[in-house]
């Protein structure tokens, strides 16, 4: 096994994720003032729920434009929050939006129906047939109702990631139709012409993130690096690793940690995509990702055909030695959650501990790479088995391992519950939440 010499960047002072999220949250900020200030100077209507419908609406045209921000999976952010943060701030912020949405709607509906001799759903009739753009925001709000209850956990468990997938990209239609319905109704967009520009770069920029982030950095990526299966290599009976190369691979800015959402383009396969980690370091001239082979999906891949062209999107992920916050480095993996862990091994240069958890030596994927390289960087390897009861991992037996663990970053990745299990430890022996570092890998969130 060959290694190619990194120079490793010291630990941060200020943690990249803390300055993104800053970042963002003071973007969200601002612009929550200017839509303030914009509503103030559009003036009040007369009646108040008319007011309160005007104001949630545009509020709920604000999160309806950061959540496109939040999964445009931009490089910046991917790369200082991670994509499995941002879906989960997405998750969250969508349910709030649907929340706003109904809440407009409810205060205008009442609010137009007060004083009138109708009633409220007479009311939205008529404003659906009699206003533009009313009828376009109404088809809007059902398909984000849609796209919310198959995003409830109950709902999501029972979908095929594809399906949910397909069925989650209404949501662009219903931005499309909110933007049009605010274009032709919406008082505090036409009030000035400042106005008109902000919403016009506000919606512009969002769609635009997302435009770059999921479609034009994907495909030009992808048609500079012409991406092809080089081999095909079986690890054991239940996992199989793939080498991948392509054409300028140094020039693909991907990171020891992180993953690609990998589709090998056979007739059967194209239209899948799958998350794995790289699981040894880019060396700028091939790619490989290690899988554990569970189901059917996965259980293919070994069957896949050298010189298969692959379409990659990514690299993504924060699970990277730039969030480093001490000089030396604590490494815990579990299963086929090694494969990050090992690229990582590979990418670190100061004194390392790993500690692999499985429940028997068979189960622990590439170890003799795992010993080469500890023997290789003057490491430390533990490997830990036994069933997941008692918790061997548990902080008395941690601290053992590894006595000055308060004094180190921490990579956690494997199973959920193990990863859970981990996380309550180093905090019961008062390991910093700023060093300690973890991805829940996941399309879905």
């Amino acid at each position: 096994m060959t290694t190619v010499e990194r120079v490793q960047p010291p630990p941060t002072a200020i943690r990249p994720r803390v300055v993104a999220r800053t970042g963002l949250y003071a973007l969200l900020a601002a612009n929550a003032v200017v839509v303030a200030v914009f509503f103030v100077r559009a003036g009040f209507a007369s009646n108040t729920l008319i007011v309160l419908g005007r104001f949630t609406g545009l509020y709920a045209a604000l999160l309806m434009a950061f959540q496109l921000v939040l999964v445009a999976r931009l490089p910046w952010l991917d790369r200082r929050i991670g994509m499995d943060r941002l879906t989960s701030w997405h998750r969250r912020v969508g349910f709030g939006l649907l929340w706003t949405l109904l809440s407009h709607v409810v205060f205008i509906v009442f609010g137009y129906a007060e004083g009138t001799p109708t009633g409220p759903v007479d009311e939205l009739v008529e404003l659906a047939t009699t206003v533009e753009g009313v009828l376009r925001a109404l088809v809007a709000l059902v398909l984000i109702m849609t796209v919310g209850a198959v995003s409830a956990r109950w709902a999501r468990r029972r979908l095929a990631y594809e399906t949910w997938h397909f069925i989650h990209l209404y949501t662009y239609v219903a931005v499309v139709l909110a933007f049009t319905h605010q274009v032709a109704a919406g008082t505090t967009f036409t009030a000035s012409p400042v106005a008109t520009a902000y919403w016009w770069t506000l919606w512009g920029g969002a769609l635009g993130a997302v435009l770059v982030g999921r479609v034009v950095l994907p495909l030009s990526r992808n048609l500079r690096h012409r991406l092809r299966i080089s081999a095909v290599v079986p690890e054991s009976d239940t996992v199989v690793s793939i080498y991948v190369t392509g054409r300028d691979l140094d020039r693909l800015p991907a990171r020891a940690g992180q993953f690609f959402l990998w589709r090998f383009l056979t007739r059967d396969r194209w239209w899948q995509a799958n998350p794995f980690s790289l699981s040894a370091a880019p060396d700028g001239t091939r790619l490989r990702l290690t899988a554990k082979t569970a189901g059917d999906g996965t259980a293919a891949l070994r069957h896949l055909k050298v010189g298969t062209r692959v379409f990659a999107e990514g690299p993504y992920g924060a699970f990277t030695a730039l969030h480093r916050t001490r000089p030396e480095t604590l490494l815990i993996a579990g299963g086929v959650g090694v494969t990050p862990i090992r690229a990582l091994l590979e990418d670190l240069h100061d004194h390392v501990v790993l500690i692999y958890r499985v429940a028997a030596d068979r189960d622990a994927v590439l170890l003799d790479e795992l010993r080469e390289l500890a023997d290789a960087k003057g490491a430390e390897l533990h490997v830990v088995t036994g069933p997941a009861t008692p918790d061997r991992l548990a902080p008395r037996e941690l601290a053992r391992l590894v006595p000055d663990v308060a004094d180190r970053d921490v990579f956690v990745c494997g199973p959920p519950g193990m990863t859970s299990a981990v996380l309550r430890t180093l905090g019961d022996l008062g390991v910093p939440k700023a060093q300690i570092h973890f991805e829940r890998f996941s399309l879905a969130g």
